[in-house]
C-alpha cells in the first residue's frame, strides 16, 4: 500500500496478487464452511430440492456465513439465539415480492419437519439493492459471499464483483471513492454467462506528482489485471466488465448531461461508496442535476439523423434508431420543463402526458405514437417481431419524422412559457414591493410618479434603481407583443435582483423604526423590564415571560405578539395609553422610563 501523502501507486503484478485479503479468504472461509455443511448437507439438500421443485422462479438459495450472523441479527431484530442456527438465504425475483409472506410460511413448514436448526431470510433482488442504497455493505457482503445452494447466475454475479472489489480495495482503498453495479445484474436478469458491468471511480483530485491520464492508465491496469483472478476466486462463467472514471471527468460529464452517466447513477447501485454515489443519485431523484442548453441540443440532435439512418439499416438497426432516437428528445423536453429524467420504458409516457398532453401543449397523437414506439420496441426485444414490411417501415419513418418535427416546436413553447413564467414574476414582485413601500396605488404610471419624487429625488433610491423598474414593465409590455427575446428576458431578471434586494431592505429597515417606536425599558428598584407598545396594545417582557397589559396584567403568547407587530408595521407613529402607566404602577410601584 502507498504511503497517504505520496501519489505513488503500487506496481502491477504478474499472477495473483501476494496479500492477506483480509475480507474474502474464499478458498479457506469456503473450505470450512463445507466441512460444517457435512453434517446437514442431506437435510439441506432436501429442503433445497423442495424449494426450487415448487418455486422454479427462485433465483438463488445460499447459506450466509457464520461470522455475518450478527448482522442480519441485528438488521432484522432476530433472537439472540438463532446465531448458532444455519441462516439460509433465499432471492426472488422482484415480480414475486408479494409473494414472500406465503413462500415463507410454506418453507418454515417444511424446516419443521427437518432436524435442522435454520433460520429463514427471503429478499427480492430490489431489496437487497436497497440494502445497498442505505450503504449497509457488510450485509450486502455476506449475501454475495454465501455459500451457494442453487443459483440461476445472479448469486455467481453479485460474487465475482464482490472479491474484484476486495482486491482492488486491498490494492489502492484510497482512491476509490465509489464501487457500482449496474447492467443486467441490477435488473436482476443475470444469468450464468452474463458480463457484469462495474463502474469503479477513482479520485484524482488530489494527485500532484503525476497527470490525471497517467493514474487513470495504472489503477485501469491493475484493476484491469485482476479480473481473472476475481472470477477465478468466485469460481464462476461471468466475465466481469470493469469501467473506470475519474472523479474530475466523471462530474464533467454529469453537468453535461451526458445520457451514459444519467442511466448510470439513475440505475446503479453501490457496493462501496465514500458518500459520493449516494449524494448524486438523491440529486437527481431530486431534480437537482439538469442539463445545460448544449445538452439539450445534444439530445435533439439525436433524433435528427434518424430518417436516413433508419432508411440504410436493417431491421435491428432501424427499431434501435427509432426508440432512442424517439424516447432520447423526449426526455431532453421533459428536463428541459424542470422534471428529472424519467426511465424511457416504464415512466416516460406517464410523465410526458402529465407535462404535456394534460397541459394542452402538445396534441394526444404524439403521446400516441410516443406509446407506440416503446411498445414495438418491447415486442421487438422479445423478439414477438421477426420483420417489417417496406410499407410499414416507410409509415414509421413519416410519423417518426412528424414527431421530431413537432418537439422543436414544443421546445419553443416551453421556452416562451418559462419565459413568460419569469418576465411576469419579476413584473409582479416588483409592483408589489413598490405598493408597500409607496403605498396602495393601483395605477402603475402613478406609483412610478410617486417613487420618482418621494423617493429617487429625496435620495432614499437612486436613479438606477428608477431606470430597472421601467426597464422591467417595459419588458413585460414588449414580451405581450411577441417582440422580446430569451436574452432580454435573462438580463431583466438579473437586473431585477439588485431592485429587490434594496426595497426589501428599505421596507424591513421602516418597519424596524415603526417599531422601536413603541418600545422603551421601566427601571424598577431591584429589575429593568421592557415594554412594547403597539397600537392599542401593549406586552412587557421580564426575562423572556411575555405578559400582556390591558385593563389588567395577564399572560399573552408568541403569536400575539407577532400579531400586533403586523398591524403596527404601516402606522408612522405610536400612541400609548396613560391607562398602561397606571395599571403597571398599581403592579410595581414607582418606576422610571428610560426610552
Amino acid at each position: 500500500m502507498a504511503d497517504k501523502n505520496s501519489d505513488e501507486i503500487p506496481e502491477m503484478q504478474e499472477g495473483p496478487v501476494n496479500a492477506n485479503y483480509s475480507n474474502i479468504n474464499l478458498p479457506q472461509e469456503q473450505e470450512k464452511l463445507k466441512k460444517e455443511f457435512e453434517k446437514t448437507k442431506k437435510e439441506l439438500e432436501k429442503l433445497k430440492n423442495f424449494i426450487i421443485k415448487k418455486y422454479k422462479f427462485i433465483q438463488a438459495i445460499s447459506v450466509l456465513p457464520p461470522q455475518s450472523i450478527k448482522f442480519f441479527i441485528e438488521e432484522e431484530e432476530a433472537p439472540k439465539e438463532s446465531e448458532k442456527h444455519v441462516h439460509l438465504n433465499i432471492i426472488v425475483p422482484d415480480d414475486k415480492e408479494k409473494e414472500i409472506p406465503k413462500i415463507k410460511k410454506e418453507i418454515l413448514k417444511e424446516i419443521e419437519n427437518s432436524k435442522e436448526k435454520v433460520w429463514l431470510h427471503i429478499r427480492s433482488v430490489s431489496e437487497i439493492w436497497e440494502i445497498c442504497m442505505d450503504q449497509k455493505f457488510e450485509i450486502t457482503g455476506a449475501i454475495n459471499m454465501s455459500f451457494p445452494l442453487y443459483d440461476k447466475g445472479l448469486l455467481g454475479a453479485m460474487r465475482v464483483a464482490e472479491i474484484h472489489k476486495s482486491l482492488v480495495l486491498q490494492k489502492f482503498e484510497r482512491y476509490v471513492v465509489s464501487y457500482v453495479l449496474g447492467g443486467s445484474l441490477i435488473r436482476g436478469e443475470a444469468v450464468k454467462t452474463s458480463d457484469v458491468d462495474v463502474f469503479v471511480i477513482i479520485n484524482d483530485t488530489d494527485v500532484k506528482r503525476m497527470s490525471r491520464l497517467e493514474l487513470k492508465e495504472r489503477l485501469r491496469g491493475i484493476i484491469y489485471q485482476y479480473v481473472a483472478e476475481a472470477s477465478s476466486l468466485a469460481g464462476v462463467q461471468n466475465k466481469l466488465e470493469p469501467q473506470i472514471y475519474l472523479l474530475t471527468e466523471f462530474w464533467e460529464a454529469v453537468k453535461d448531461a451526458h445520457p451514459v452517466m444519467f442511466t448510470f447513477i439513475r440505475d446503479g447501485v453501490p457496493i462501496y461508496d465514500r458518500g459520493t454515489f449516494m449524494p448524486w443519485k438523491s440529486l437527481l431523484r431530486m431534480g437537482k442535476l439538469k442539463p445545460s442548453p448544449e445538452a439539450i441540443d445534444m439530445f435533439m440532435s439525436m433524433g435528427d439523423g434518424v430518417i436516413p439512418r433508419s432508411k440504410r439499416t436493417l431491421l435491428t438497426e432501424i427499431f434501435t434508431n427509432i426508440f432512442w432516437g424517439i424516447t432520447t428528445p423526449a426526455q431532453a423536453m421533459l428536463m428541459l420543463a424542470g422534471c428529472p429524467p424519467p426511465n424511457a420504458k416504464k415512466e416516460l409516457v406517464r410523465d410526458f402526458k402529465k407535462e404535456f398532453v394534460d397541459t394542452k401543449m402538445i396534441e394526444k397523437k404524439y403521446l400516441d405514437f410516443l406509446e407506440k414506439v416503446i411498445a414495438t420496441w418491447r415486442d421487438y426485444e422479445h423478439e414477438k417481431i421477426k420483420e417489417i414490411s417496406g410499407k410499414e417501415i416507410d409509415a414509421l419513418l413519416k410519423e417518426t419524422e412528424d414527431f421530431l418535427k413537432r418537439l422543436k416546436e414544443l421546445r419553443k413553447q416551453i421556452d416562451k412559457k418559462s419565459q413568460e413564467q419569469t418576465i411576469n414574476k419579476i413584473y409582479n414582485d416588483s409592483i408589489e414591493l413598490l405598493k408597500s413601500i409607496v403605498g396602495k396605488k393601483t395605477n402603475k404610471e402613478e406609483l412610478l410618479k410617486c417613487f420618482e419624487k418621494d423617493f429617487v429625488k429625496k435620495g432614499k433610491f437612486t436613479p438606477q434603481h428608477l431606470r430597472i423598474l421601467r426597464n422591467i414593465i417595459s419588458a413585460r409590455t414588449e414580451f405581450k407583443k411577441g417582440k422580446l427575446d430569451s436574452h432580454k428576458v435573462d438580463h431583466a431578471r438579473k437586473e431585477a435582483g439588485i431592485l429587490f434586494n434594496d426595497l426589501i431592505e428599505y421596507s424591513q429597515r421602516c418597519e424596524l423604526i415603526n417599531l422601536e417606536k413603541g418600545k422603551m425599558k421601566l427601571k424598577l428598584k431591584d429589575k429593568t423590564l421592557e415594554l412594547m407598545n403597539c397600537e392599542g396594545v401593549s406586552f412587557l417582557f421580564d426575562k423572556g415571560i411575555v405578559k400582556k397589559v390591558s385593563d389588567k396584567i395577564e399572560d399573552a403568547t408568541l403569536e400575539e405578539v407577532e400579531e400586533a407587530i403586523k398591524g403596527q408595521k404601516d402606522k408612522k407613529n405610536v400612541e400609548i395609553s396613560s391607562k398602561v402607566f397606571d395599571i403597571l404602577r398599581k403592579e410595581f410601584g414607582n418606576f422610571e422610563v428610560v426610552l
